[in-house]
């Protein structure tokens, strides 16, 4: 659904696929990277993202309520930038640049370090997925967070769950300070595996990056939409 989308935005903005003043068999041009910032906030703004959101959610939602009674210490994962909080301030600040270190003081123009706009513990729940965490926790359903973030960004990040109203949750997995990985997948799998071992029986996984979902150790993945960046 999110292909189709962008494609069409593109489209709409006059990507046309071949040069100006040229038609026929002309080569075909790659996208333009303008055009597609371009093309990525009028996918935000227009109310098609938190659409997709919904769509992706109302799945998982399905699936949770058909399966929370037939396991002992149900549980579910939730990634957490562009899951369950948004990054949209940073993010259109700097044009979906990424830059780790850095002030973030000058919203809404940037650049703003995405270090410090996490400390700053500012970001907004994504609503269907606080939906999603409410109904799932009235279910008796655990949640657990698995996030790409750092050890010493836990207070910063504990906070702003709690400010976005997530409340109840059974445990929160930051990646080790300093620690590299091929694959967000190779750490985010193994953190599902160690609360496998725990008891847990995780019905889903459900993130923004296919590394948010690979590696297994749940009984279904869900993706949501995220075409503002790529972690490998």
């Amino acid at each position: 659904m999110l292909v189709p989308t962008l494609l069409a935005l593109l489209a709409l903005l006059g990507g046309s696929g071949s040069a100006p003043g040229f038609s026929g068999t002309a080569m075909a041009q790659p996208v333009n990277v303008g055009d597609a910032v371009t093309a990525a906030y009028a996918y935000h703004d227009s109310g098609l993202y938190e659409r997709d959101m919904r769509a992706v959610m109302a799945r998982a939602s399905g699936w949770v309520r058909a399966q929370a009674g037939k396991y002992p210490n149900p549980a579910v994962i939730l990634d957490i930038d562009e899951t369950a909080l948004s990054n949209w301030p940073e993010l259109k600040a700097n044009r979906f640049a990424y830059f780790r270190s850095g002030r973030c003081d000058g919203l809404p123009e940037g650049p703003c370090g995405a270090e410090a706009w996490e400390r700053a513990a500012k970001a907004e729940a994504i609503a269907p997925t606080l939906d999603f965490y409410r109904m799932a926790r009235r279910l008796g359903v655990a949640v657990f967070f698995i996030t790409g973030r750092y050890e010493n960004e836990r207070a910063d990040t504990i906070r702003n769950l709690a400010r976005a109203g997530y409340a109840g949750w059974s445990g929160l997995v930051l990646r080790p300070d300093g620690s590299r990985t091929a694959s967000a997948a190779d750490y985010k799998a193994a953190a599902r595996a160690r609360i496998e071992a725990r008891g847990f029986h995780i019905l889903a996984t459900i993130g923004d990056q296919p590394s948010d979902l690979a590696g297994g150790h749940a009984e279904r993945g869900f993706l949501l939409p995220n075409p503002f960046y790529r972690v490998p």
